[in-house]
């Protein structure tokens, strides 16, 4: 067996282990947690509203838009983040190409962020 050969059977062995090591430790911490854990259940834990408080209000009351286009403007943002930090890692092997798509992409970003703000979008008032 060459040694290319056991590098990559290697790779997969460490692999198979983590995976069986993190199934059975997951199984102990869910096992531990049914036999260990509190199970005290009330008429209000039991009830509808399991968070003990009476409903003071209709449930089907209307949201704010605001809030929805927070959450959905931090869904961008976030995606950002997931995508800056796979390029900052390969910057080496993408070069010039990957740092120019990069930075168009931010400059997408930015146009959209400052859409945003002449919008009010970001207002909380």
């Amino acid at each position: 067996m060459s040694i290319a050969t056991q590098l990559y059977t290697k790779k997969y062995i460490t692999l198979a282990a983590s995976i069986f090591f993190s199934s059975i430790l997951s199984m102990l911490i869910l096992f531990l947690s049914t036999v260990l854990g509190i199970n005290a259940p009330d008429d209000e834990k039991s009830s509808s509203y399991e968070c003990g408080f009476s409903p003071f209000e209709d449930a089907r009351n209307r949201f704010d838009v605001r809030f929805y286009i927070v959450a959905i403007l931090f869904l961008i943002f976030d995606l950002e983040i997931v995508y800056i930090f796979p390029w900052a890692s390969t910057l080496t092997f993408t070069g010039k190409t990957g740092y120019g798509i990069r930075r168009i992409f931010l400059i997408f970003l930015r146009i959209g962020f400052i859409y945003e703000v002449i919008k009010g979008a970001l207002n909380i008032q």
